[in-house]
């Protein structure tokens, strides 16, 4: 959908609210403001699958675009990844590692290929600038590495977030700040404003930097904000 459309339609529904009566102006003037993960609906990402599925990804848009590579790895690099989950599985850890070695290298070749075959030609670069890219920080980055990594191929904004939840210790998916009025209105309760926040920590965003956005969409001025613990030490009055 996008921020934009999301934003759009939050704001219709609040508008319809106040045109049904189902809700007032001074209901929102007071909202609870949390941040939460939204869940991706992605595989448990393991450094040999996101490896295997880079180069993939590389070898389909190469055959898309028409060239020719030396070697596309499809039949080798299949075994591979069999053969390195089967031993992580068996705690084989040098033979998985092995495996793990083989398919980074059949990557990096495939990388190789298509950048120097592309090269020159600014059209094949921008096709594939984004994939190449992907796949180079598929390939550099190590599984105890701290910072940025890449879980997701087909959505690069998941992040791994732990919150401490005992029955769920790791989530991924992006953080998201959602604003809901303190008091239930007269037709239920209503979500006031939400935003993605990828990339960011959880106390990486002040309230002097949300409030004017939650003013803007809401449309009302807020008198009261009630924070979790991710905006600590600022003043919400």
């Amino acid at each position: 959908m996008g921020e934009e459309k999301l934003s759009t339609l939050v704001q219709e529904s609040l508008a319809v609210a106040a045109r049904t009566g189902a809700a007032k102006s001074s209901d929102f003037s007071r909202v609870i403001v949390d941040t939460t993960v939204q869940p991706k609906n992605v595989m448990f990402p393991t450094d040999a699958r996101l490896t295997h599925r880079a180069r993939e990804r590389l070898v389909r848009l190469a055959k898309a675009r028409g060239l020719k590579l030396r070697q596309s790895y499809e039949r080798v690099g299949k075994f591979a990844l069999i053969k390195q989950q089967r031993y992580a599985h068996a705690k084989q850890l040098k033979r998985a590692n092995k495996a793990l070695r083989a398919l980074r290298t059949q990557l990096g070749r495939v990388m190789r290929d298509i950048r120097r075959k592309i090269a020159g030609d600014e059209t094949l670069e921008r096709a594939f600038q984004t994939q190449l890219s992907l796949a180079g920080r598929v390939l550099t980055q190590r599984q105890r590495q701290r910072g940025s990594k890449v879980y997701s191929l087909h959505a690069p904004e998941v992040e791994c977030i732990g919150k401490g939840k005992a029955h769920k210790p790791y989530e991924f998916g992006v953080k998201v700040r959602v604003a809901t009025p303190i008091n239930r209105c007269k037709g239920g309760q209503f979500v006031a404003h939400i935003k993605a926040l990828p990339g960011l920590p959880y106390d990486g965003h002040t309230l002097a930097r949300v409030l004017p956005e939650l003013e803007s969409q809401i449309g009302v001025s807020l008198q009261r904000i009630v924070a979790d613990a991710g905006y600590r030490g600022h003043n919400a009055v």
